[in-house]
Protein backbone atom coordinates (compact mmCIF):
# COMPACT_ATOMS: atom_id res chain seq x y z
CA UNK A 1 0.00 0.00 0.00
CA UNK A 2 2.93 2.03 1.00
CA UNK A 3 4.52 1.71 -1.98
CA UNK A 4 1.44 1.76 -4.18
CA UNK A 5 1.02 5.28 -2.96
CA UNK A 6 4.40 6.25 -3.61
CA UNK A 7 4.14 5.48 -6.96
CA UNK A 8 1.03 7.22 -7.39
CA UNK A 9 2.52 10.37 -6.06
CA UNK A 10 5.65 10.35 -8.59
CA UNK A 11 3.56 10.00 -11.19
CA UNK A 12 1.53 12.53 -10.18
CA UNK A 13 4.13 14.88 -10.01
CA UNK A 14 6.07 13.87 -13.25
CA UNK A 15 2.84 14.74 -14.99
CA UNK A 16 2.51 17.94 -13.40
CA UNK A 17 6.81 19.01 -13.85
CA UNK A 18 5.73 18.62 -17.59
CA UNK A 19 9.12 17.45 -18.64
CA UNK A 20 11.02 17.64 -22.13
CA UNK A 21 12.54 15.07 -21.83
CA UNK A 22 12.56 11.38 -20.21
CA UNK A 23 15.97 11.44 -18.29
CA UNK A 24 17.45 10.68 -15.34
CA UNK A 25 20.59 11.05 -13.53
CA UNK A 26 21.69 7.46 -13.17
CA UNK A 27 22.02 7.53 -17.27
CA UNK A 28 24.21 10.80 -17.51
CA UNK A 29 26.93 10.16 -19.82
CA UNK A 30 30.78 10.68 -18.41
CA UNK A 31 32.52 9.11 -21.53
CA UNK A 32 32.84 12.53 -23.46
CA UNK A 33 34.79 15.81 -21.94
CA UNK A 34 31.76 18.05 -21.16
CA UNK A 35 33.20 18.97 -17.61
CA UNK A 36 30.68 16.95 -15.75
CA UNK A 37 32.38 15.38 -12.54
CA UNK A 38 30.85 12.80 -10.81
CA UNK A 39 31.03 14.04 -7.57
CA UNK A 40 29.65 16.96 -8.38
CA UNK A 41 26.76 15.60 -9.84
CA UNK A 42 25.73 13.30 -7.08
CA UNK A 43 25.93 16.39 -5.07
CA UNK A 44 23.43 17.89 -7.15
CA UNK A 45 21.12 14.70 -7.66
CA UNK A 46 21.10 14.29 -3.81
CA UNK A 47 18.73 17.84 -4.69
CA UNK A 48 19.88 19.12 -1.16
CA UNK A 49 19.88 22.37 -3.00
CA UNK A 50 16.43 22.46 -3.65
CA UNK A 51 15.35 22.02 -0.65
CA UNK A 52 17.52 24.94 0.78
CA UNK A 53 16.10 27.17 -2.24
CA UNK A 54 19.24 27.96 -4.22
CA UNK A 55 19.27 27.98 -7.83
CA UNK A 56 21.18 26.29 -10.90
CA UNK A 57 22.72 27.85 -13.95
CA UNK A 58 23.69 25.15 -16.87
CA UNK A 59 25.38 27.38 -19.80
CA UNK A 60 26.90 25.26 -22.64
CA UNK A 61 27.00 25.29 -26.68
CA UNK A 62 23.69 24.31 -28.51
CA UNK A 63 23.79 19.88 -28.31
CA UNK A 64 25.88 19.38 -25.34
CA UNK A 65 23.14 18.39 -22.73
CA UNK A 66 21.66 21.33 -20.81
CA UNK A 67 18.43 20.27 -21.70
CA UNK A 68 18.59 16.53 -20.88
CA UNK A 69 20.44 17.37 -17.63
CA UNK A 70 17.80 19.86 -16.43
CA UNK A 71 15.46 17.33 -17.10
CA UNK A 72 17.31 14.59 -15.32
CA UNK A 73 17.80 17.20 -11.91
CA UNK A 74 13.98 17.47 -12.33
CA UNK A 75 13.43 13.54 -12.42
CA UNK A 76 15.16 13.19 -9.81
CA UNK A 77 13.39 15.60 -7.53
CA UNK A 78 10.39 14.63 -8.38
CA UNK A 79 11.31 11.12 -7.47
CA UNK A 80 12.39 12.86 -4.01
CA UNK A 81 8.47 13.83 -3.34
CA UNK A 82 9.86 17.22 -4.47
CA UNK A 83 7.43 19.44 -6.69
CA UNK A 84 8.72 20.43 -10.11
CA UNK A 85 7.84 22.78 -13.41
CA UNK A 86 9.52 22.63 -16.46
CA UNK A 87 9.13 25.81 -18.87
CA UNK A 88 10.56 27.07 -21.72
CA UNK A 89 11.17 30.55 -21.26
CA UNK A 90 9.23 31.94 -24.35
CA UNK A 91 6.43 29.53 -23.23
CA UNK A 92 6.69 31.43 -19.75
CA UNK A 93 6.54 34.41 -20.98
CA UNK A 94 3.25 33.88 -23.46
CA UNK A 95 1.77 32.39 -20.24
CA UNK A 96 1.88 35.24 -18.43
CA UNK A 97 0.82 37.81 -21.00
CA UNK A 98 -2.41 35.60 -21.72
CA UNK A 99 -2.56 35.76 -17.23
CA UNK A 100 -2.39 39.43 -17.36
CA UNK A 101 -5.51 39.55 -20.25
CA UNK A 102 -8.50 37.02 -18.67
CA UNK A 103 -7.08 38.12 -14.93
CA UNK A 104 -5.70 34.53 -14.29
CA UNK A 105 -1.89 36.36 -13.37
CA UNK A 106 -2.02 35.68 -9.43
CA UNK A 107 -3.24 32.37 -9.90
CA UNK A 108 -0.59 31.85 -12.21
CA UNK A 109 2.09 33.82 -10.09
CA UNK A 110 0.70 31.38 -6.69
CA UNK A 111 0.95 28.14 -8.81
CA UNK A 112 4.93 29.27 -10.18
CA UNK A 113 5.71 30.46 -6.45
CA UNK A 114 4.13 26.87 -4.67
CA UNK A 115 6.85 24.64 -7.46
CA UNK A 116 9.73 23.90 -5.31
CA UNK A 117 11.85 23.39 -8.62
CA UNK A 118 11.19 25.48 -11.44
CA UNK A 119 13.20 24.57 -14.56
CA UNK A 120 13.89 27.69 -17.55
CA UNK A 121 14.99 26.25 -20.56
CA UNK A 122 16.31 28.01 -23.62
CA UNK A 123 17.30 31.08 -21.46
CA UNK A 124 18.79 33.81 -24.04
CA UNK A 125 17.21 32.96 -27.20
CA UNK A 126 15.44 35.56 -28.18
CA UNK A 127 15.05 39.12 -26.95
CA UNK A 128 12.35 40.41 -24.37
CA UNK A 129 10.12 43.17 -24.20
CA UNK A 130 9.88 45.59 -21.50
CA UNK A 131 6.43 43.69 -19.98
CA UNK A 132 8.64 40.29 -20.12
CA UNK A 133 11.67 41.92 -18.55
CA UNK A 134 9.07 43.60 -15.54
CA UNK A 135 7.54 39.75 -15.32
CA UNK A 136 11.19 37.86 -15.09
CA UNK A 137 12.19 40.10 -12.10
CA UNK A 138 8.44 39.63 -10.70
CA UNK A 139 9.08 35.69 -11.10
CA UNK A 140 12.91 35.46 -9.79
CA UNK A 141 11.51 38.51 -6.86
CA UNK A 142 9.06 35.79 -5.91
CA UNK A 143 11.34 32.77 -5.88
CA UNK A 144 14.31 34.46 -4.14
CA UNK A 145 15.41 32.44 -0.80
CA UNK A 146 11.92 30.66 -0.86
CA UNK A 147 11.96 28.26 -4.01
CA UNK A 148 14.64 26.97 -6.67
CA UNK A 149 15.09 27.92 -9.57
CA UNK A 150 17.21 25.95 -12.51
CA UNK A 151 18.19 28.22 -15.76
CA UNK A 152 19.43 26.05 -18.98
CA UNK A 153 21.33 28.89 -21.50
CA UNK A 154 23.49 28.66 -24.00
CA UNK A 155 24.44 32.63 -23.94
CA UNK A 156 27.27 32.51 -21.22
CA UNK A 157 26.29 34.07 -17.72
CA UNK A 158 28.46 37.10 -18.71
CA UNK A 159 26.37 38.05 -21.41
CA UNK A 160 23.03 37.30 -19.66
CA UNK A 161 23.32 41.19 -18.36
CA UNK A 162 23.22 42.45 -21.69
CA UNK A 163 20.28 39.76 -22.79
CA UNK A 164 18.17 41.62 -20.13
CA UNK A 165 18.90 45.14 -21.28
CA UNK A 166 17.50 47.48 -18.70
CA UNK A 167 20.35 48.10 -16.65
CA UNK A 168 18.71 48.46 -13.29
CA UNK A 169 16.20 45.45 -13.63
CA UNK A 170 18.48 43.05 -14.98
CA UNK A 171 21.08 43.98 -11.79
CA UNK A 172 18.32 43.20 -9.85
CA UNK A 173 17.16 40.27 -11.40
CA UNK A 174 20.85 38.76 -11.41
CA UNK A 175 21.84 39.45 -7.80
CA UNK A 176 18.82 37.42 -7.05
CA UNK A 177 19.16 35.07 -9.17
CA UNK A 178 22.72 34.11 -9.36
CA UNK A 179 24.09 34.69 -5.65
CA UNK A 180 24.57 31.62 -4.28
CA UNK A 181 24.30 29.69 -7.14
CA UNK A 182 25.32 26.32 -8.50
CA UNK A 183 26.87 26.92 -11.77
CA UNK A 184 27.63 24.05 -14.43
CA UNK A 185 29.20 25.34 -17.19
CA UNK A 186 29.31 22.32 -20.05
CA UNK A 187 31.93 22.25 -22.81
CA UNK A 188 32.70 20.19 -25.86
CA UNK A 189 30.92 18.56 -28.96
CA UNK A 190 27.26 18.89 -29.88
CA UNK A 191 26.15 15.10 -28.03
CA UNK A 192 23.29 15.03 -30.47
CA UNK A 193 25.95 15.30 -33.74
CA UNK A 194 28.29 12.83 -32.02
CA UNK A 195 24.85 10.04 -31.20
CA UNK A 196 24.14 10.75 -35.27
CA UNK A 197 27.69 9.73 -35.84
CA UNK A 198 27.71 6.91 -34.08
CA UNK A 199 24.23 5.84 -35.50
CA UNK A 200 25.63 6.10 -38.65
CA UNK A 201 28.89 4.15 -38.07
CA UNK A 202 26.33 1.33 -37.01
CA UNK A 203 24.39 1.09 -39.90
CA UNK A 204 27.47 1.11 -42.39
CA UNK A 205 29.17 -1.69 -40.65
Amino acid sequence: EVLHRENRRLERLLKAAKLRVPACVEDIDYRHPRGLEKSRMAALASCDWVRQSQSLCITGPTGCGKTWLACALGNQACRQGLSVRYLRLPNLFEQLRIAHGDGSYPRLMNRLLKTELLILDDWGIQKITAAQRQDLMEVIEDRHGRRSTLIASQLPIEHWHDYIGEATLADAILDRLLHGAHRLNLRGESMRRLAAELTERDRSE
